[in-house]
């Protein structure tokens, strides 16, 4: 621990040699009486990734009350305010771009509506620590030494002195982003026990700004959520109190109505559930079970080894579908494997918008099966497969469906949306499917099939490119991972960049520390995988001596879906339950 003039010191001494002189920093903290600063690393170069800064002050100095350090969920939601406070002070105090490349330029990690585990601060009964990228100062490749002290010495303390302690803070507004925050996570644990899949408050905002703006819509014809009486069900919250809404049932639940009328809106609500969002969002009170994976076909996907034989069997040619491989997957074999791959990994609620699946995979109408004969068809569709799960495994599922009235018969429940409001037709339903019969035969309806499990061969996983590891996120929908790219464009209820990257950073940190071996399940790799993480925490996948600042969790389904997605993996074995 050095004192803060030894860093004035250092920068004034470097101002104007090479930028490598900026190592100098690195690995040292300096004492600024009320706080520490940290810099663990200095980059080589201006116009590389950000020098990682850190600000850190004893817990017992910041007056923050103990009940927010009472429980990991509060203390979460905590870290996820303060880094929106950090991020807001950084752009009130600092100046931005001064130089070249990266100069000047003082970030925290992104965030978005969802409220989820994070690396860019740390908030525990020890410490505050907040994880900031820093570019420091150059004019090309010389030190801007001055302009350095200006972000050390005059804006970063504005930052720490507004963020680090509790007074600093409206603490109305805090209060209100943790009871919420512990509220919607509260909320879901309750879901299990009414036998409820997902609980839609009453007067939720769902729809949202537009594809590339996930804030709540707002304007004279937004139109607040309502469930209809029939659906509606109460939960006693610790904070909110009495909450009414819609309670979604396990089984089959349709979704329908016109186009344009929100079917898709409640479904992308729904899915986006499985996360708590922030005051104010709009969807604070849709929760959905943590479970929940939604499914849609992926033309051209890469499957290995999985067994897709509930769905489709006696290929043409003879070949085998309990170990289905393919480099190029069809629109049907690609959503089946993507169903049994969520089964194997645990998925408890299967999300489907009948507008991103392959049509011949849901439905095969009475025509059709007039024509072409059942001995001609490998496929059996999900129609006659869904009430099968259920019964089997019981495994929910929500279907959002506008043009096949099929479905009715195997429904549970029926939700139609008309003009964004909610109403219960189940009766409805049944009545039209009882005066129009079905004609089609329903194919292999009985039982569903055994779930596999996949055990990957680790040599099989290889992030290396040449001598070095090459894992990097290029943007939300791909990872570089070595000489591979893995496609992750059709993962519904990934986040963002960050979240992408922390996938990557998973994987690597599964094969250092031999957690995949051939000898265990890519099921029982995740959950080795996870119970690490909750027990050390995210920041212990950092390939580097110190924590990352930018890592944002991920589920396990998703992680699942990224090995199942790289097309080097290689399955060594299966094995049926």
């Amino acid at each position: 621990m050095q004192n803060k003039e030894q860093l004035r010191s250092t920068l004034k001494r470097i101002d104007g040699r090479g930028y490598k002189a900026y190592k100098d920093l690195q690995n040292n903290w300096y004492d600024f009486g009320s706080f520490y600063i940290g810099i663990p690393y200095v980059q080589g170069d201006p116009y590389a990734s950000p020098s990682s800064v850190f600000l850190k002050i004893e817990q017992k100095s910041t007056g923050f009350p103990e009940w927010l350090l009472e429980n990991k969920i509060r203390r979460l939601a905590v870290e996820d305010y303060l880094t929106r406070v950090t991020d807001r002070l950084i752009r009130k105090y600092t100046s931005g771009n001064r130089g070249s490349g990266k100069s000047g330029q003082v970030y925290i990690a992104r965030t978005g509506q969802e409220v989820i585990e994070r690396t860019s601060v740390e908030f525990n009964s020890d410490l505050i620590e907040i994880r900031l990228s820093v570019g420091l100062p150059a004019r090309g490749r010389r030190v801007l030494g001055y302009q350095a002290q200006e972000i050390f010495f005059e804006e970063l303390p504005r930052v720490a002195e507004d963020c680090l302690f509790y007074r600093s803070h409206n603490s109305e507004e805090l209060e209100r982003h943790v009871r919420t925050v512990e509220d919607q996570h509260l909320l879901r644990g309750m879901l299990s026990e009414r036998r409820l899949v997902a609980f839609i408050g009453n007067n939720s905002i769902l729809p949202r700004r537009s594809g590339v703006d996930d804030r709540p819509l707002t304007g004279e014809k937004v139109i607040p959520f309502i469930s209809p009486e029939e659906y509606e069900v109460e939960f006693e919250l610790p904070y909110y109190g009495k909450i009414r809404g819609m309670g979604i049932k396990e089984g089959v639940t349709l979704i329908v109505g016109g186009g344009y009328h929100g079917k898709s809106t409640l479904l992308n609500a729904i899915e986006r559930g499985v996360y708590n969002h922030i005051p104010g969002d709009g969807r604070e009170y849709v929760v959905t079970r943590e479970d929940a994976f939604k499914i849609r076909a992926e033309d051209g996907r890469r499957i290995e080894k999985v067994d897709i034989s509930p769905f489709i069997n006696n290929l043409p040619q003879g070949e085998e579908t309990t170990d289905f491989s393919t480099e190029n997957a069809s629109g049907s074999t690609s959503q089946a494997a993507n169903i049994i791959e969520a089964l194997e990994l645990g998925a408890g609620l299967l999300l489907i918008d009948e507008d991103t699946c392959a049509t011949n995979f849901m439905i095969r109408d009475a025509r059709m099966q007039q024509l072409v004969s059942a001995d001609k068809e490998p496929i059996t569709p999900f129609i006659d497969k869904v009430r099968a799960l259920y019964k089997d495994y019981g495994v929910s599922t929500i279907i959002v469906v506008g043009g096949a009235g099929d479905y009715f018969d195997v429904a549970d429940n029926v939700i139609m949306m008309d003009e964004y409001r909610p109403r219960a037709v189940t009766d409805k339903v049944r009545e039209i499917a009882a005066r129009i019969p079905n004609q089609r035969i329903m194919e292999d309806a009985r039982i569903f099939g055994k779930i596999c499990k996949r055990y990957p061969d680790p040599d099989s996983i290889n992030p290396r490119r040449g001598r070095k590891v090459k894992v990097k996120a290029r943007g939300k929908d791909t990872i570089q991972f070595g000489r591979e790219d893995i496609d992750l464009s059709n993962l519904e209820q990934l986040l963002n960049r960050e979240q992408t990257k922390t996938i990557g950073d998973i994987l690597v940190y599964a094969l250092r520390e031999n957690i995949i071996k051939g000898e265990r399940s890519l099921k029982e790799v995740l959950d080795l995988i996870f119970a690490r993480l909750e027990k050390e925490g995210l920041k212990t996948i950092s390939p580097f001596s110190y924590p990352e600042g930018d890592y944002v969790k991920p589920r396990p389904f998703e992680v699942g879906a990224a090995i199942n997605r790289l097309r080097s993996l290689k399955i060594k074995e299966i094995v049926w339950e």
